[in-house]
């Protein structure tokens, strides 16, 4: 008796280094069949492009839980299975917007969570005008791979600090007074330079959230922190996503850098974003 062949999943390598796009249909990945390849994917090419996906609210919840625990949002109520809104224009997202301004230089999310979050999925509703507004991504698991074996003992042993309030003075370097408290007031944690994963593999914690490292001057710290980020920015490490309309983008955040591109904060671009609950801990 014939039996249906199995849909596989089709892929696209974007760059060695970084990125992948998946090329199947809604159906299939609503289904929840290719969960363990797609894990294996992100965590191997650090981003998954799914273009023109054009998923709903909804079905972007769904796909979410298909690949791990749904983490709402902090300022969430109620079941928290719903999207967020994503946008820098002051109008739109009046209490927000003004943190996400240090969201366009490279970061990681999370960094004072003892156990940041797996992913991010970020789906595009309204592009910013074309040559603006990408999302760059640097895959901090292949850059701590290609370092030099004495540039990975040396950083073995580093402990950095972290802060939300670093990032203030990327966009804001005569900050109001008022602002830097109440961005101090989120926190600030000690964390490794290296993750070593579970896996067995190893990424680099660094981004616009470091702003010390333990025993160093600032000095020095400013000096080794601006050279990793250098190094993991570099072209083979990185990929930028130009948005159309329905592209869906999933990255690692355990092992992945991004950043939004500049552009027009009125121009009326709007991103929805879902997250997976992380799993492991800084180590």
């Amino acid at each position: 008796m014939a039996t249906a062949a199995k849909t596989r999943l089709s892929v696209e390598r974007i760059k060695p280094e970084i990125g992948a796009r998946v090329l199947n249909s809604k159906a299939d990945l609503l289904s929840g069949a290719f969960t363990g390849e797609l894990r294996e994917l992100l965590e191997q090419h650090g981003v998954i492009v799914f273009p023109k996906i054009d998923f709903t609210d909804d079905e972007q919840v769904a796909f979410t839980k298909t690949l791990g625990t749904f983490a709402p949002e902090i300022s969430d109520t109620g079941d928290g299975d719903k999207v967020h809104k994503i946008t820098i224009d002051e109008a739109v997202n009046p209490s927000s917007a003004i943190y996400l301004k240090g969201s366009l230089y490279w970061h990681i999310d999370g960094t004072m969570n003892q156990v940041p979050i797996l992913a991010s999925l970020l789906s595009c509703k309204v592009p910013s005008p074309k040559g603006t507004g990408n999302t760059g991504f640097a895959n901090t698991y292949a850059a701590y791979e290609a370092l030099p074996a004495e540039k990975k003992a040396e950083y073995a042993g580093y402990r950095v600090r972290h802060g939300a309030w670093a990032t203030l003075f990327y966009w804001s370097p005569e900050p109001d007074q008022e602002l830097l408290e109440r961005m101090q007031g989120i926190g600030d944690v000690e964390i490794p330079l290296v993750w070593n994963h579970r896996s067995g593999r190893k990424s680099l914690v660094i981004g616009n959230t470091a702003h010390t490292i333990t025993g160093k001057s600032h000095f020095d710290s400013a000096r080794i922190l601006n050279e990793m980020r250098v190094w993991a920015t570099q072209e083979q490490f990185t990929y930028s996503h130009e948005w159309s309309v329905g592209d869906l983008v999933v990255w690692d955040n355990t092992g992945t850098m991004h950043r939004a591109e500049a552009y027009d904060p009125t121009c009326g671009r709007m991103m929805h974003r879902t997250k997976l609950e992380g799993e492991e801990p800084f180590e």
